[in-house]
């Protein structure tokens, strides 16, 4: 007992004394010979489910330290000597024979010796009071042992006061906290500060992201001011916020234990670092203690031409309503990643025709300079035939993940040619603000291209009289988000055109409320009020929807209240329809609306008793731990029955971020002259004169694609009547790559785990509209066909092992919208329905394990579900118009 005392006293004074005399990190004695035993081990599962047989490996060893060289005038700088010896590579966990790639191998045939030469052959660590200031190794071993050796002499560094400092080491440039308590030191590594050479990319939006939580700590004990034991522990989950239940863990343990100690090497004599380093072995360089990229090699990987073979018919369009389609889309960019231009130029051109724009969408996709180059080759944006690929680069473009400058620059150099389609100038404006406003959310507002880009379309709408443009100008303005487009907007609000007011409207409802100044609300409610001049119902509608949408003031909603039953008879009852789902749904604006309803003058009987066909209604798509998703549906009709508008929304919350998923707004002006005997129109206040005109607006994932229209002008509607076939007119069709994250991360023990999320999506948008004279009716739907697959893919490969986890879901959906008119009577009967059909979920996991031999392992399991179909609830007076549509069409 009193030899054990006397131990711990002298331990604890040794401990103690380091720290007095100013010296910050633990001390090697001369002449002492440090054997240690090390075990490295990486794991890798799902965080869903039991946590059985994670996949990874473990490296064991023999580890001797020894001190090379010390600095007379300083006893905390030291040179020191690892050498690492009896390796041995096992699985991570028990498994049995079946599932073990490693069985009946041994290290060296799984390693090979040069490999293992190198891992075996010592290394010099120079510390300065405990930090590390240079790591010598050999240029000429493989960069992944010189990675493991690496996290061994991260392990080593320490300092033993407590307080933060700014350490390099494996990891990167990192913050790291000391905690000093007695003969134990934790540190604990700040991994979201580590700074690295390697970046990778992720999506900008949180809905659509994917979010990483890590920790690292690693507990120090001593013994005669030298390390005894360090245990460290560093894990990463990254889940996909939408989903979390899609999420992966990486583990990795080190293991240092101090077994014994005997004589050692004597210290070598010398004035500096550098020549003693010399003296060892001149062959010896500073490599630096940083993690080293690696360059992965895929041995007998197809090429991208043999993947395209393989993928050909999952791209076909009638494969775009199943889940093969995204799946196949997403392994096709990993593959078309990796590739040069002319093998992207050769599956190109042997694509076949229907499956050439999903071929499109997939290099696009891609975001590489390699690919951006082969779609620049490939199309010929002076051919007006062309529209339909032309028209999927440019939509790809818009949803690209993390655009870089070149392909701005690239849509600026198409503007400037000559472009043989109307259509398609619009979308590449209409394209380019989406692309700005992205950039900018990178930083790179300032950019040449972004600064060019943003000097075009802020100065277009007032450098054109002709509608058209201007209202491309400003679709593109509405994409952007730009601060600087918002006077524009504002003055726009108030235009003579209806089309142009209700974008500038639409605009500034996308904007963060802080950025709405009393000037823009003013405006807007000068357009609600009409105090300058008469405007239509729609902009009217899209001015009110502003007001209540911005933190509206107590008197803003009192004047809106008051407004009721002096506004057109269906404006009436859309505005009270609004007021009212507003309360019923609580969206933000309910508090202040409660407060000035208990005014009488405002809520009273006359006002709330107004009937119509018009209606606002929100309701609830779905609701989970990890996102809500909503939809609304705004209805106005004109006076006499006619559906002026129509406003689908789907928003997707997650974790405070709003996405604004879909929305589909339909126009409609009926001409009333020459048209009376035929509908029996009397044109509302502000709409004398119109042209007959229906179109339809599509904004997906916070994207304003070019709009779409049916019909414009009273002959053209007449020749449409007439000729229609029923056949669904495509708003948008393609491949979509939702969701982007890619990157690598540096473990504390020299292993680097590549992560890889994406998510795809192939959608199907279609209009149609069918007219009969003969049985006086009307049919127009909106039809959403859409599959989904995300895959989560996280690897630690070495040259000689390779293990991971990849987890996945998917769902194949659809959402119908149909509108029913029946112009036999007076007031017409309109039935609108919003269904969704029974669809499938399912989530997997595989874990893999293989060899450069070939030799592999894979673990797959799965689970599906149904989400039950249903018929979306809208308001109650369209459930008893459908009920009266259907007994009469009976």
């Amino acid at each position: 007992m009193l030899t054990l005392v006397v131990l711990l006293l002298c331990s604890a004074s040794c401990f103690s004394a380091s720290v007095k005399d100013g010296a910050a990190g633990p001390r090697l004695n001369n002449n002492q010979l440090y054997k240690f035993s090390y075990m490295t081990e990486v794991l890798l599962d799902s965080t869903r489910g039991p946590k059985e047989n994670p996949t990874g490996y473990r490296i064991s060893s023999n580890v001797d330290v020894h001190l090379v060289w010390r600095d007379p005038s300083s006893k905390g700088d030291q040179l020191i000597q690892l050498a690492i010896s009896d390796v041995k590579l096992e699985p991570a966990s028990a498994r049995p024979e079946k599932n073990n790639v490693l069985h009946g191998s041994t290290t060296v045939s799984i390693m090979g010796k040069s490999n293992l030469a190198a891992l075996t052959k010592p290394f010099l660590l120079h510390l300065r009071n405990g930090k590390a200031k240079a790591f010598y190794s050999y240029w000429t071993e493989p960069a992944t042992i010189r990675n493991l050796k690496r996290g061994l002499a991260s392990l080593l560094q320490v300092q033993l006061k407590s307080g933060k400092v700014l350490e390099n080491d494996v990891s990167g440039r990192c913050t790291v906290a000391y905690k000093v308590d007695q003969h134990r030191v934790t540190r604990t590594k700040l991994l979201e500060t580590c700074k690295t050479a390697e970046t990778g990319f992720t999506m900008h939006s949180q809905v659509l992201g994917v979010s990483r939580k890590s920790s690292s700590v690693t507990v120090f004990t001593f013994e005669d001011g030298f390390i005894r034991s360090a245990v460290a522990e560093e894990t990463h989950t990254l889940a996909v916020n939408a989903r979390r239940s899609a999420a992966a863990d990486v583990v990795s343990r080190q293991t240092l234990t101090l077994v014994g100690t005997e004589a050692g090497p004597l210290e070598a004599a010398g004035k500096d670092v550098n020549g003693v380093v010399k003296s060892v072995d001149g062959k010896l360089a500073a490599v630096g203690i940083m993690l080293e990229k690696v360059k992965s090699q895929c041995k007998g990987c197809p090429s991208l031409f043999e993947h395209w073979q393989a993928l050909r018919k999952q791209l076909e369009p009638d494969r775009l309503s199943s889940a093969t389609a995204p799946r196949s889309f997403l392994a096709l960019i990993q593959s078309i990643r990796k590739a040069s231009k002319d093998e992207i130029l050769k599956v190109l051109k042997d694509a076949s025709k229907s499956s050439l724009p999903q071929v499109v969408d997939a290099v696009t996709s891609s975001q590489t300079a390699a690919s951006l180059d082969a779609m620049l080759e490939f199309l010929n944006f002076t051919d007006a035939k062309g529209l339909v690929l032309q028209e999927r680069f440019l939509y790809a473009c818009g949803f690209a993940s993390h655009p870089d400058e070149q392909m701005l620059q690239a849509l600026l150099d198409i503007l400037k040619g000559k472009i043989g389609s109307t259509d398609i100038k619009e979308s590449v404006v209409i394209i380019m603000g989406a692309l700005v406003h992205k950039l900018c959310q990178k930083g790179a507002c300032n950019s040449p291209a972004v600064v060019q880009a943003k000097h075009l379309i802020l100065n277009g709408p007032d450098s054109s009289q002709v509608e058209s443009e201007v209202q491309m100008y400003l679709l593109a303005l509405k994409n952007s988000m730009l601060r600087e487009a918002i006077p524009i907007f504002t003055k726009y609000a108030e235009s003579e055109v209806g089309a142009l007011s209700t974008i500038a409207l639409t605009a500034l409802q996308r904007y963060d409320v802080s950025l709405l100044t009393n000037e823009v609300k003013r405006t807007v409610s000068r357009v609600y009020h009409q105090n300058r001049r008469i405007y239509e119902k729609n902009v009217r509608a899209a001015a009110a929807d502003v007001i209540l949408s911005s933190n509206p003031s107590y008197t803003e909603v009192k004047n809106l209240l008051l407004s009721i039953g002096h506004l057109p008879h269906e404006m009436n009852k859309y505005m009270l329809s609004k007021i009212q789902d507003i309360l019923r749904f609580q969206l933000p604006a309910s508090k202040v609306i409660q407060e000035a309803m208990k005014d009488m003058i405002s809520h009273n009987y006359d006002r709330f008793s107004k009937i119509g066909s018009s209606s606002a209604f929100s309701g609830f798509m779905a609701q989970s731990a990890d996102v809500t998703s909503t939809y609304s549906l705004d209805i106005l009709y004109s006076g006499s029955g006619i559906l002026r508008r129509s406003n689908m929304n789907i928003f997707g919350a997650s974790n405070g971020a709003m996405l604004h998923g879909l929305q589909v707004m339909k126009g409609w002006r009926i001409e009333a002259q020459g048209l009376e005997s035929l509908i029996a129109a009397t044109p509302d206040e502000g709409e004398e004169g119109l042209e007959s005109f229906a179109g339809m607006s599509a904004l997906l994932f916070d994207i304003q694609l070019r709009p779409v229209t049916f019909f414009k002008g009273y002959s053209d509607l007449m020749s449409k009547m007439f000729s229609m076939t029923g056949e669904p007119m495509n708003v948008v069709k393609g491949l979509i790559l939702l969701s982007d994250h890619s990157e690598v991360i540096h473990l504390q023990s020299g292993l680097r785990a590549s992560a890889e999320f994406q998510g795809g999506l192939a959608i199907d948008i279609s209009g149609g509209m069918e007219i009969s004279l003969w049985y006086r009716e009307s049919k127009t739907s909106v039809n959403n066909r859409a599959a989904l697959v995300v895959t989560g893919n996280v690897t630690v490969d070495l040259d000689f092992m390779r293990a991971g986890v990849e987890v996945s879901f998917e769902t194949e959906a659809s959402l119908d919208f149909i509108t029913t008119v029946q112009f036999s009577e007076y007031p017409f009967l309109v039935c609108m329905q919003m269904d969704k059909a029974t669809f499938p979920v399912s989530d997997y996991v595989t874990k893999y394990e293989g060899l450069p031999s070939g030799k592999s392992v894979t673990l797959r399991r799965g689970r599906k579900q149904l989400v039950p179909g249903s018929e979306f609830p809208l308001h109650q007076e369209n459930s008893n118009m459908c009920k009266k549509v259907f007994d009469s069409s009976w």
